[in-house]
């Protein structure tokens, strides 16, 4: 790779930095800046889908990313990852139980009455996809009115508890899925650092969860959805679908007994696969997959968990298709690399490129010999 530097391009560089940002306040005078508090609640599947890929649970810091990089989804996640790399590591947290998510929306493809029943929480899934123009021209008094309505109807459902059972235990009670310790027989004993160690293959599944958690929500779903729609053969039931509020547990400072230090806003997925012949002496099962992360995402656990149980099919036995082969997934499904290698092709490639050119002439000019002294 050969790149030169480029003489008198610090002042076209400022200028495209200004340029960049003159046109985030192009409505000049008359315009009002975004506030870091109106993308992170007005936009805030979009916060969480930045948390997620940038890997550090901060929405704040995920909306100023956003505007910033003025909705680059991809940039403000490089943003996000940068920031992160620059703090230090206070501690770590022991393995967290998703049982606890204080819920706000939880629901079952598998059964229609669950332990707690289903709960639809927000979502558009059950609406129309038609455009609403009534919020062309919102106020202030709209957001009033529907703060109003909501706490209303909350007043009626505070009786509500916070957690759930999982759906998945009653599947397990009956030797449907596998039982803990046979799911987690393989299982490291440390889970893997995305951000501290490099993937090697053959990867533990710890790895490949984790590489997934914090990658591209659009590249998860077209892994997937290859998978899906015939180049692979997981056509899951999705068990339990559950976004909520995860309580971080730490170690007291003096007593060391387990201490709510906080929560984490997190989308956590497990599906249920078709059952596959058993090792002799045990009983056949249903398979499944996993998926979470950071953030309100559903569209992305749920392609996770679908990958998950295609990786370990392909783990296995053998990749059969392109979904189920951990190397072609895990190391194209990152959006800040893909990003970065992408982009790249914008910086000057002048040397390179003239030794393309310098080699084509003297193929032409000896090709043009060669028809020259051909027989007529």
């Amino acid at each position: 790779m050969g790149y030169v530097a480029i003489k008198g391009g610090a002042k076209a560089i400022e200028g495209a930095e200004l340029a960049f940002e003159a046109l985030r306040t192009a409505e000049g005078e008359q315009g009002t800046p975004i506030s870091l508090n109106a993308i992170e609640n007005q936009l805030r599947l979009l916060t969480s889908r930045i948390v997620s890929e940038g890997g550090l649970y901060h929405p704040r810091l995920a909306a100023l990313a956003i505007k910033q990089m003025q909705g680059d989804t991809l940039e403000a996640a490089f943003a996000l990852r940068a920031y992160r790399s620059t703090k230090p590591r206070v501690l770590e947290t022991p393995v967290q139980s998703t049982g606890n998510m204080r819920l706000i929306r939880r629901i079952s493809s598998a059964f229609k009455d669950i332990p707690g029943g289903q709960m639809l929480g927000p979502t558009t899934d059950y609406a129309l996809r038609l455009m609403r123009l009534d919020l062309v021209d919102e106020s202030a008094e709209v957001f009033k009115n529907m703060a109003r309505r909501f706490l209303k109807n909350h007043a009626a459902s505070a009786s509500l508890p916070d957690t759930f059972p999982k759906v998945l235990d009653s599947l397990r009670a009956e030797g449907l899925i596998p039982g803990i310790s046979v799911a987690s027989k393989n299982r490291p004993e440390q889970a893997f650092d995305i951000t501290r160690e490099p993937l090697v293959f053959p990867v533990t599944r710890s790895a490949a969860l984790a590489t997934m958690a914090r990658a591209e929500t659009g590249s998860l779903l077209a892994m997937a959805y290859s998978n899906m729609r015939g180049y692979g053969d997981i056509h899951p039931t999705i068990a339990e679908l559950r976004v909520g509020y995860l309580p971080v547990l730490l170690p007291h400072p003096v007593t060391g007994e387990p201490t709510e230090a906080g929560e984490v806003l997190i989308t956590e997925c497990e599906v249920v696969a078709m059952y596959e012949g058993a090792e002799p002496g045990e009983l056949p099962t249903f398979t499944l997959g996993y998926g979470a992360c950071l953030g309100h995402n559903e569209t992305k656990a749920i392609s996770m968990a679908i990958l998950d149980r295609a990786l370990q099919k392909g783990m296995r036995d053998g990749p059969s298709n392109p979904s189920e082969d951990p190397e072609f997934v895990l190391l194209h499904i990152d959006g800040v690399d893909s990003m970065g290698f992408a982009n790249h092709y914008k910086m000057p490639h002048y040397v390179t490129f003239q030794s393309d050119m310098d080699r084509l002439r003297a193929t032409q000019m000896k090709a043009r010999g060669d028809l020259h002294d051909a027989p007529l």
